[in-house]
């Protein structure tokens, strides 16, 4: 047994895992924080996706020890409280979730997407190629596209 230490959503955490854990074992089973979801077990359809000192991430191809040290936020740290986050406020207001499975991991990605493109317009052919690492097994994707760009303008990013 190892024992891990992670900032998570700014909190200090630690708690004794096998060295094989995932990280995402490790903040469901161990931290309790079920946002995060197990979907596919093989990095392919983005459930899983959480901030790695602040980069994405899919925390189902990722050790817990590899994390020791870092900072790690989940969907539970977006936004505080009880608010929802803009991203968030975009999801549910472009209808972009049905059964809401993928939408953490959604959030997520969508949120490095609008990082990795500050200072630049967004548009949908951005935001389609950029989610191509993320499954919906429910909705079309044009509203989720539509989410993206709506809590992007929404933070105050140009939309193209």
């Amino acid at each position: 047994m190892t024992n891990v230490t992670v900032t998570v959503n700014g909190t200090s955490r630690s708690a004794e895992v096998e060295a094989r854990t995932l990280l995402v074992e490790f903040l469901r089973n161990k931290l309790n924080l079920t946002g995060t979801h197990v979907g596919c077990d093989t990095s392919q359809c983005g459930a899983c996706t959480v901030h790695l000192n602040g980069k994405p991430v899919k925390s189902c191809t990722m050790l817990a020890v590899q994390a020791d040290g870092q900072n790690v936020t989940t969907i539970e740290g977006v936004a505080p409280g009880s608010d929802l986050h803009p991203m968030q406020a975009a999801f549910k207001e472009c209808h972009g979730l049905q059964c809401g499975f993928c939408t953490p991991g959604m959030v997520m990605s969508a949120l490095g997407i609008i990082a990795r493109h500050q200072g630049r317009a967004l548009d949908e052919k951005t935001v389609r190629q950029e989610l191509e690492g993320n499954l919906c097994r429910c909705t079309g994707y044009q509203g989720i596209v539509n989410a993206v760009l709506l809590g992007a303008k929404n933070m105050g990013v140009k939309v193209a």
